[in-house]
């Protein structure tokens, strides 16, 4: 997993983070597993910019891959 296609600061959307189609970016899982890791604090909480408008950190999702990676050494 890289965040190489991540820009250096600000919010991404969700499309950014597990990619278009789902399980082409950075963290290459579906919507529902994403949303699932959310429900269960694993992944980070969005900031929401409106009624259906949610957007991440790019900090978060940066600090997100790292430790998946600590996690995971190959």
């Amino acid at each position: 997993m890289e965040s190489n296609s991540l820009p250096s600061s600000g919010l991404v959307r969700l499309g950014t983070i597990i990619g278009t189609p789902p399980g082409t970016g950075p963290i290459p899982v579906s919507r529902a597993t994403w949303y699932s890791w959310i429900q269960q604090g694993i992944a980070p909480r969005p900031v929401k910019l409106g009624p259906r408008t949610s957007a991440w950190r790019v900090e978060d999702i940066k600090d997100f891959l790292e430790s998946l990676s600590e996690k995971d050494p190959t």
